[in-house]
């Protein structure tokens, strides 16, 4: 945990894909700062910070977002806070050799789920006057990846929903933001071969991986109260390595 502290009592905090990886590293600190949290994913959690509240859901499916939103505020009266980081990457894969179908659900699950997730939770949060939602986009959404033309398109449309739906409610108390990270070190990069892991090492300046608690940290600012004039913006976490 880092030294610089929040005081999230009294606030609700939904985290989707909170189960595992950066979600889960998400789900702790949001804990630790006094929040509610509300962990949403397929995979039920192994280790969720006491009194958190799971439903399990695919965020592709508008009637499961329905009724976690309703679960959510049966058991903590309100959302707060909605740190979107559940998605799937699908496989990589030249264009000509995807197969339609599997592109659909990547930019069903990475990018019309995240309309579902606003369209479900921004009007609960109207109703407060407050509310703090962080998307996790992708440096793939800004480069493009090669071989993974479905999610860098897919979290491309997420960094352009974000800034529309800041646009959107900027004259109000609620700030909508996304965070752009490169490679970041969970468990899903034991999966990989070591030469790849390298390879994208390789094209940081600063020659590493990112860390979950680095994710984390930026996350608890922009749900913080000192993030007042920033809305629409786009966050990297690359080590140095995006360009624009």
């Amino acid at each position: 945990m880092s030294n610089v502290s929040y005081d999230f009592s009294g606030r609700t905090a939904i985290v989707t894909g909170g189960s595992a990886g950066i979600g889960a590293e998400i789900s702790r600190h949001y804990a630790a700062a006094g929040a509610k949290v509300a962990i949403w994913d397929l995979a039920e959690p192994c280790d969720a910070p006491d009194g958190a509240l799971f439903c399990k859901i695919d965020i592709s499916q508008p009637d499961q977002i329905a009724d976690a939103v309703a679960t959510t505020r049966e058991v903590f009266g309100g959302i707060d806070f909605l740190s979107h980081n559940a998605g799937f990457a699908g496989p990589t894969l030249p264009v000509v050799e995807n197969d339609p179908s599997t592109w659909a659900r990547v930019i069903e699950v990475n990018l019309t789920g995240t309309f579902y997730l606003a369209h479900a939770v921004v009007p609960v949060m109207q109703e407060r006057g407050f509310g703090r939602i962080i998307n996790m986009a992708s440096l793939a959404g800004k480069e493009g990846t090669p071989n993974a033309s479905a999610y860098s398109a897919a979290k491309a449309g997420v960094i352009g929903f974000t800034k529309s739906l800041a646009k959107e409610l900027a004259q109000t108390d609620i700030r909508v933001n996304c965070i752009a990270p490169a490679a970041i070190k969970t468990a899903i990069l034991d999966q990989m071969a070591p030469d790849f892991v390298q390879i994208m090492i390789d094209k940081s300046p600063m020659k590493r991986l990112g860390w979950v608690e680095e994710a984390a940290r930026l996350v608890m600012w922009l749900s913080s109260d000192d993030c007042t004039f920033n809305t629409g913006a786009v966050f990297d976490l690359s080590g140095g390595r995006a360009t624009y």
